[in-house]
């Protein structure tokens, strides 16, 4: 919103779940290799769904993306994760200190109210999944 740029994409770095099953998509790297041909040469990726650099970060976007972008004639800037940014170091202090100086009296938004510290025993499958092997 920022940069007033009218094009996104939101697309995948890594598969999620047992190699079974098939990776999320549009992968990032087809999604380049698409972009291409439609003439774009300028590209900006974030890591929306990761707080911190990590190897699956390093060698998804910064090894793999970045050498497709290089054979592709792309420009790729990668946006920096929250890592140990100040800010988000003081948001996570204050989430812990919310927890345990005032457990009952939470912050939150919307009108469901904060979310338990413990789900429910129906909750969601990795609970389910939990139960199973207990």
């Amino acid at each position: 919103d920022r940069l007033k740029h009218p094009r996104s994409r939101l697309v995948f770095q890594s598969r999620s779940g047992p190699p079974s099953q098939p990776g999320l998509g549009p992968d990032v790297c087809d999604e380049l290799r698409s972009l291409k041909q439609a003439g774009i040469t300028d590209v900006v990726i974030a890591p929306i769904g990761f707080v911190s650099d990590h190897m699956e970060i390093i060698y998804d976007l910064d090894t793999e993306a970045r050498q497709i972008c290089t054979d592709l004639g792309i420009n790729m800037v990668r946006a920096k994760t929250a890592g140990t940014h100040p800010l988000f170091v003081k948001m996570i202090r204050e989430l812990i200190v919310e927890r345990v100086e005032s457990p009952s009296a939470r912050p939150s938004v919307g009108p469901r109210g904060p979310v338990p510290d413990v789900c429910a025993n129906d909750c969601c499958l990795q609970s389910m999944v939990e139960r199973s092997h207990q």
